[in-house]
């Protein structure tokens, strides 16, 4: 297998036209030049040069190498460059897992800079329930997600995992603009017993946060409908059909429709990210930043709008 130390020897001399030059053009000895080129003529067995009293001129076959070489050189340059973009963040590839809500607002925010900074990179983003991003997690397919998790309905974190939590997210109640709550400003679960809801299919052990608890209030909500769609819920409120607990970054077009806080201690969100401590991906530091940051107006502007 040709050295590609030895074909940058070859190169230089092609360039230089003498051992000397080439040898300070490399920081080399001269006789080191002398000694690599003999070795790369040995290993082909043909002559590469021509040696004249004052330098050297290749021969056919030694230019022929040296337009191999050089492309070597250009490859491994190209390489060079392409390392150094991704260790500094400025190539390669990101792959995000998200939940739908947070691609509202929380996740947008947080690319929109990233993005813009660093065109040269690939965002790749996953669609999914936090149980459903946390395996492709820690199997290596994702460098992070943006994930939720109720207090009544925790998921199972995995020790190769780390959590950071950014916010509690408040559930929201919405009313149609006539019910007989519309006015209040927030509302007790216990005061909703009795009424329709729009509600949402359960996590990852089936059981809708709601129907938790409702039950731990002592009810059992009629439930008309589900849908894991917020502005379907908020929709199917808006005509009249029932009402809907809605997260506050779920919360779309919220016209005609009378929307407060569900005032109970554990019925709400918390926010954050997943991701695997081995992961040395260097653009996974620098999303962490801004998605931070984008975290840290939503919470902000949630406190605000909902305290």
């Amino acid at each position: 297998m040709l050295n590609s130390a030895r074909l940058l020897v070859l190169l230089e001399i092609a360039r230089t036209g003498t051992i000397v030059a080439a040898a300070q053009a490399l920081h080399l000895s001269p006789s080191a030049v002398s000694h690599q080129l003999a070795r790369l003529e040995q290993e082909l067995a043909v002559a590469l040069v021509e040696r004249q009293p004052q330098s050297l001129r290749l021969t056919a076959a030694g230019e022929r190498l040296a337009e191999h070489a050089q492309a070597v050189a250009d490859l491994m340059a190209v390489a060079r460059d392409d390392l150094l973009a991704h260790s500094e963040g400025g190539a390669g590839v990101l792959r995000l897992g998200f939940f739908a809500s947070s691609g509202l607002e929380l996740l947008p925010r947080a690319l929109s800079v990233f993005a813009a900074e660093r065109p040269k990179v690939e965002v790749e983003l996953i669609l999914g329930q936090p149980h459903e991003l946390v395996p492709d997690l820690e199997a290596g397919r994702l460098d992070a997600a943006v994930v939720f998790e109720h207090p009544l309905d925790p998921w199972c974190r995995q020790a190769a995992v780390d959590v950071e939590m950014f916010f509690d997210e408040p559930q929201l109640v919405v009313l149609p603009l006539r019910h007989r709550l519309g006015r209040r400003t927030a509302v007790r679960l216990a005061a909703l017993e009795g009424e329709s809801w729009i509600g949402t299919h359960g996590g990852h052990t089936g059981e809708p946060v709601l129907e938790r608890a409702c039950a731990a209030e002592g009810f059992r909500p009629r439930v008309r409908c589900r849908s894991d769609h917020y502005q379907v819920t908020i929709n199917l409120a808006r005509a009249g059909m029932g009402i809907a607990l809605v997260p506050a970054l779920g919360l779309g077009d919220a016209t005609g429709v009378h929307v407060c806080r569900l005032d109970h201690p554990r019925l709400h969100r918390r926010i954050g990210v997943a991701t695997r401590p081995t992961n040395r991906n260097p653009l996974l530091r620098i999303f962490l930043a801004e998605l931070r940051s984008a975290a840290e107006e939503i919470r902000s502007l949630l406190e605000v709008q909902w305290s």
